[in-house]
């Protein structure tokens, strides 16, 4: 059995496909996650797949061919774009002498390096640790041996592999536990913004369509962006500048083929698009393969919960096509289409009176008056976030108000809340309200 190398960052790339499936699109992603991971690439291999070979996954023929070309590139590294059994994974780090990672260990290794969060730490590491679970053998004998034989620890004894595995299972524990707690800290976050009526938009989209950098100029955030494959993992709502009360939660990208491990591990993270009022569904335009892509992004929101959820499709980068401009295309295929920017900004404006529009019109505002013996609902205002000032004088509080009108008419058929139907009857969108009725 050989010693596994620690290092690797010569990568030799295996592109598996099924007879007549060949897609060279598939290929060109794998080597930009393998990019992203900080692999270089120094050579590919495609391998027709018609039936996987228990062993390798690949047939023995090809599996020459690999061996070969890792000689002549020199590569250190063989990563295969398709999740290998552990059994497969051992063999061909055996057959090869060299080490082996699957298109799951790939993105696991890429989001490991990403995260900046606690919470993205710990739940990148559950993912990573529920993946390895299967896979503790791998290349090293010693994790056979049984301990016993000395004075004092005679017996069967256990073997190495079974204490690493009980080691690895409390770790697992104790890394659910604590993500649990961040989870019910977040799921508090979230009921306050609920309760409050504070509309909720979330942006999602294919990895590196351009979430972040649409995020910081809606936001005026310093998220982290840049032009590589899951620049950003960890979740962060603010507040959108110019449009009152509404906030934008920034989301993990989507990919193809997004592994199992990391959709459970970033649950409380996708609550952030489940609990959404509206998708801004982020498109690269300039993306030969952005139909696919916008299909990919679909499917994930529905295995997550999110299909229903009214989206906005959002065409970026439009700085990269000649001679397109910004637009907004009211309905296409049931969707509504905004094209724009967000690195020169190109669109913006247009994307913002789409919120106002949809939000922002639907809301009371204006100047209340309450008496001494009015703290109650001057309370409720407060819990609400509705009061954007107020002065007091002898007659009470003036109030300066600004709160959706849903809640606004919830309000008023509370006792004290009669106050608010004179700001209903001239709110835009509200419907006519009779005092004697209602």
């Amino acid at each position: 059995m050989f010693e596994r190398a620690r290092k690797g960052e010569q990568a030799l790339l295996i592109q598996p496909y099924a007879p007549g499936q060949q897609d060279p699109a598939l290929l060109e992603e794998f080597s930009e996650l393998a990019r992203s991971a900080g692999a270089t690439v120094v050579g590919t291999l495609m391998a027709r797949v018609e039936k996987p070979n228990a062993a390798y996954y690949i047939g023995t023929g090809k599996l020459e061919e690999a061996q070969a070309a890792c000689e002549a590139t020199g590569a250190d590294l063989v990563l295969v774009n398709h999740l290998l059994t552990p059994g497969q994974e051992r063999n061909l780090e055996k057959a090869l002498k060299r080490r082996v990672v699957d298109r799951t260990g790939l993105i696991l290794d890429i989001f490991a390096q990403r995260a900046a969060t606690h919470e993205g730490k710990l739940q990148v590491e559950l993912a990573q640790l529920k993946h390895w679970a299967t896979r503790l053998v791998r290349g090293w004998t010693h994790l056979e041996r049984q301990r016993g034989g000395a004075i004092g620890l005679r017996g069967p004894g256990e073997t190495q592999l079974e204490l690493d595995k009980r080691m690895l299972q409390k770790r697992l524990e104790s890394l659910q536990a604590r993500l649990d707690k961040v989870e019910v800290q977040r799921t508090q976050m979230r009921r306050a913004r609920l309760r409050n009526d504070v509309p909720r938009v979330a942006l999602v989209g294919y990895t590196n369509a351009g979430k972040s950098t649409l995020f910081n100029l809606l936001t005026g955030s310093g998220v982290y962006a840049d032009d590589r494959l899951f620049a950003t993992l960890d979740p962060t709502v603010r507040r959108v500048e110019g449009v009152a009360p509404l906030v934008l939660s920034d989301t993990v990208g989507f990919v193809r083929d997004l592994p199992h491990e990391l959709v459970a591990a970033f649950r409380s993270t996708l609550a952030e698009t489940r609990d959404a009022d509206l998708l801004l569904h982020v498109v690269d335009a300039a993306d030969e393969l952005r139909d696919e892509r916008i299909v990919q992004v679909d499917r994930v929101l529905e295995d997550i919960g999110a299909g229903d959820i009214p989206q906005v499709l959002v065409f970026n980068k439009i700085d990269r096509i000649e001679g397109a401009q910004p637009r907004h295309d009211p309905e296409v295929e049931g969707r509504e289409r905004l094209w724009l920017s967000a690195r020169d900004g190109q669109g913006v404006e247009l994307l913002r009176d789409l919120l106002a529009g949809r939000f922002v019109d639907h809301r009371l505002r204006g100047e209340l008056a309450l008496g001494p013996g009015e703290g109650r609902l001057r309370a409720r205002l407060h819990t609400l976030g509705a009061i954007l000032s107020e002065t007091t004088d002898e007659n009470g509080w003036v109030l300066q108000l600004d709160l959706p009108l849903a809640a606004a008419e919830r309000l008023a058929s509370e006792p004290g809340g009669h106050l608010l139907q004179p700001l209903l009857l001239v709110a835009p969108g509200a419907p006519t309200y009779n005092p004697d009725t209602d």
